[in-house]
């Protein structure tokens, strides 16, 4: 496990003092990219192959939100990879007291031509990354649903500053317009306890963004993200609240 104390500002935060969930996304990108490139498959060495790493699916599961919490410590393994697709685990904590366990799967895309890469032949056969070995306390992705019934739906315009490097729309921004739409009542009440994410596709600077939830009970929603002028699946959200 590769650890950093966090430091979390006031604008990380609601007006309860909860974690935002962007910013903890926010987290967990920048500790796999720091950790990528400390074990030498980040940035650095795959923009010279023409490739990029691409994050498909989030499984998160918290014990208790942090609420009230100044400081975290934000924690990530890569766990290897299958072939095509590399995994890899968070931990958020504060000492002993974990809040929330987080398992990812990513792929490399050939900028080129779109296609997936062998990650092994990617990267070299790099120790630091080896073949997956399951554990008995791993985290499993769970079946996603799609929405059935349409309770709310919102169109976002993209921003420039939505944009990352790889000059397509950045996955933390995918669930601040998912839970947007969703009551200030709502949000107020509730607290995230488990997300599923999959991403499906990427989205650039000049496009719409709609979103269009189902709020199945108290404790259950489904998020579809779409391109508003295409009608392509972008995102698909599955929550659980306390």
């Amino acid at each position: 496990m590769f650890d950093k104390k966090i430091n979390v500002r006031y604008s990380e935060m609601d007006y309860k003092l909860a974690l935002k969930p962007s910013a903890l996304l926010n987290y967990f990108q920048d500790m796999a990219s720091e950790n990528a490139e400390n074990f030498g498959f980040g940035y650095s060495y795959i923009v010279k192959k023409n490739l990029a790493w691409f994050l498909l699916k989030y499984h998160i599961e918290f014990s208790e939100y942090p609420i009230g919490e100044y400081e975290l410590t934000v924690k990530t393994e890569p766990r290897g990879y299958q072939k095509l697709f590399a995994f890899r685990d968070f931990e958020l904590c504060n000492g002993e007291k974990t809040f929330a366990r987080a398992t990812s799967s990513w792929a490399l895309v050939n900028l080129e031509n779109g296609k997936l890469s062998l990650i092994g032949e990617a990267l070299a056969n790099n120790p630091k990354m080896p073949n997956f070995e399951k554990r008995e306390n791993d985290l499993t992705f769970s079946k996603i649903q799609m929405p059935q019934n349409i309770t709310i739906e919102k169109v976002f315009e993209i921003r420039y500053d939505d944009i990352d490097v790889n000059q397509h729309v950045n996955n933390c921004n995918y669930i601040i317009w998912a839970l947007e739409p969703l009551s200030f009542d709502f949000k107020t009440h509730h607290h995230l306890k488990t997300v599923d994410i999959i991403y499906k596709k990427e989205i650039k600077f000049g496009h719409k963004v709609l979103v269009q939830i189902e709020i199945v009970d108290e404790t259950h929603t489904i998020h579809l993200l779409k391109n508003a002028e295409t009608g392509d699946d972008l995102c698909v959200m599955n929550i659980e609240w306390d």
